[in-house]
């Protein structure tokens, strides 16, 4: 079988693309979330409760497409002879006690995670561009 450098390099740029796309959509979710949670910080209820976290339940899922399609763009690097550190961490939301044991310090708290989930999305946003600029420059 044939090594086809610009096969493995168009293919390495299509699952970077999708991975972009699945943080975008991540990165949009969380900013959502945010959103709701100074609301909900802030004398928000039930309602605002569950709109953060619904839109926490979105960024989730997107960034669980993400981390598969980061894989798959790691593998598709190693093909071309990239190496790159695309991993993400979604951690732990705290949900059972935004609903139940709802006041400022646990708001703040998943504040402070969702902060974090976005710092994290925004990383590897910034490591899969600069990978696809390799790619493209290539």
């Amino acid at each position: 079988m044939e090594y086809n450098v610009e096969k493995e390099k168009r293919e390495a740029i299509e699952a970077g693309q999708r991975a972009l796309n699945n943080l975008h959509t991540a990165r949009e979710n969380l900013n959502s979330a945010k959103n709701w949670g100074l609301v909900d910080m802030f004398g928000g209820g039930f309602f605002t409760t569950m709109m953060k976290q619904s839109r926490m339940d979105q960024a989730k899922r997107n960034m669980d497409l993400a981390k598969l399609a980061l894989r798959n763009f790691s593998k598709e690097l190693n093909d071309v002879n990239i190496a790159c550190n695309l991993n993400l961490d979604m951690g732990d939301f705290l949900t059972f006690a935004d609903y139940f044991f709802d006041g400022f310090a646990v708001d703040w708290m998943v504040q402070d995670r969702i902060n974090k989930a976005r710092n994290q999305v925004e990383e590897a946003i910034q490591r899969v561009e600069h990978a696809l600029n390799q790619l493209q420059s290539m």
